[in-house]
């Protein structure tokens, strides 16, 4: 890549904290931070950034210690985020906020949570867009936080913000524009029939680290839990391909120190994929520009943030292999339901009987809105107190015991 030597110093295409495209609302200089470290410590002082550390990852709270949550996972990806981005001459700043905020909108238990409360939210508000952890991770950003004097959210920068809005339907996107013209909504806004416009690429690369990231960790979990075994993930190239590698040189390790082996080779060999694919991607983009491309004209380049279409096939396989053997899982299937169900209960309770902080809150949205505002911010260990308080029930009354000293 030329006028760039690898590792090191920030390359051309990347983006620019000197540069950015502001804030929501107008604040002094950073002084000796830039603008992207001010937004990664804003993030990290949020309370709901405190609130991940007992949010479901795929298995809920009660389930065990050692499983991953919404904290323990935005931490890997943040880590591998930001490894990756030095090797590429990306701002490690900006891909760290991305990757910290990333979750902050997602409800107590995981996706059981967050489909529970959009069907909710769609059954009284039809027309109100329902509920979608992106959204809402950019909701509580700019407004749901109560740290300054000055303005609602913690007010990050366009780039944070663009970061943490990966995906977006027409609608929401429409309603945001509304309110932000030109703003972090305007990329999904293209013309019927074309894609979304990219975003950076520091933004391109969270996308990426995340998906990563919970394959392997969820890999981990799926082991440990005894949902899933060793022997059922030969069968997956991503993972029998570093395994293979791990007995040739280590013949007699089995139990924890093989799965970590394993898992610690397949990280490398998706973030060295990442690192020359997208390498390459950007020498043809500055090939077609005749100069290195800068992060503002590789916006019409497309996405370029990428595995090699061999490891992306590696991945997807690993993905489907997680989707019918851990997601699907009976044991994961009953939780997620009785998760749902907690989550109706709360929504419908508070509907009827808003409690104080919702209607202490100085806030034009909708009551509905509101409720899923209180509901999505909730731990699953508050959520579960809720329900217990409300019904008299246990919300998980067959509790599976915690993972035993064998699992590690």
């Amino acid at each position: 890549m030329a006028e760039w030597a690898g590792s090191g110093p920030r390359a051309p295409w990347a983006s620019d904290p000197a540069r950015s495209r502001g804030r929501r609302h107008a604040e002094p200089p950073p002084g000796d931070r830039s603008e992207f470290q001010r937004d990664r410590d804003r993030i990290v002082h949020a309370t709901a950034f405190r609130r991940l550390v007992y949010k479901t990852q795929v298995f809920v709270n009660h389930e065990g210690d050692l499983f991953r949550t919404r904290l323990t996972h935005s931490l890997e990806l943040a880590q591998l985020g930001r490894s990756i981005a030095r090797r590429l001459g990306l701002d490690e700043d900006l891909v760290e906020a991305i990757a910290l905020a990333h979750d902050l909108g997602h409800t107590p238990f995981g996706h059981a949570g967050q489909d529970a409360l959009d069907a909710c939210l769609r059954a009284v508000e039809p027309e109100g867009g329902g509920f979608e952890h992106n959204l809402q991770s950019l909701r509580v950003v700019d407004r749901l936080e109560e740290r300054y004097a000055a303005f609602d959210g913690l007010n990050l920068s366009f780039e944070t913000r663009e970061g943490i809005l990966k995906h977006c339907a027409r609608a929401a996107a429409e309603r945001l524009e509304a309110a932000e013209p030109g703003g972090v909504a305007a990329r999904f806004l293209r013309p019927s029939g074309q894609p979304p416009g990219p975003p950076s690429l520091e933004a391109q690369l969270a996308n990426l680290a995340d998906e990563i990231a919970y394959n392997a960790h969820d890999v981990d979990d799926g082991v440990r839990s005894g949902l899933l075994t060793i022997e059922q993930l030969e069968a997956v190239p991503l993972f029998a391909a570093p395994l293979a590698e791990v007995r040739a040189v280590h013949p007699q390790l089995g139990g924890r120190r093989l799965l970590s082996e394993t898992l610690r080779r397949m990280l490398s060999a998706q973030v060295q994929d990442v690192v020359l694919a997208t390498a390459q991607a950007l020498r043809e983009a500055g090939r077609r520009l005749g100069r290195p491309p800068d992060a503002q004209a590789l916006r019409a380049a497309g996405p370029l943030l990428r595995f090699s279409p061999a490891m992306r096939e590696a991945s997807t396989g690993l993905k489907r292999f997680l989707f019918a053997r851990l997601y699907r899982h009976p044991q994961v299937e009953a939780t997620t339901e009785r998760a749902r169900a907690v989550v109706r209960v709360l929504f419908e309770a508070y509907l009827n009987d808003p409690p104080a902080s919702v209607r202490q809150r100085r806030d034009d949205s909708s009551l509905p809105r509101q409720v899923a505002d209180h509901v999505s911010g909730m731990t699953d260990r508050y959520a579960t107190r809720e329900y217990q308080r409300i019904t008299g029930r246990e919300a998980f009354p067959a509790e599976r015991p915690e993972a035993g000293p064998s699992a590690g």
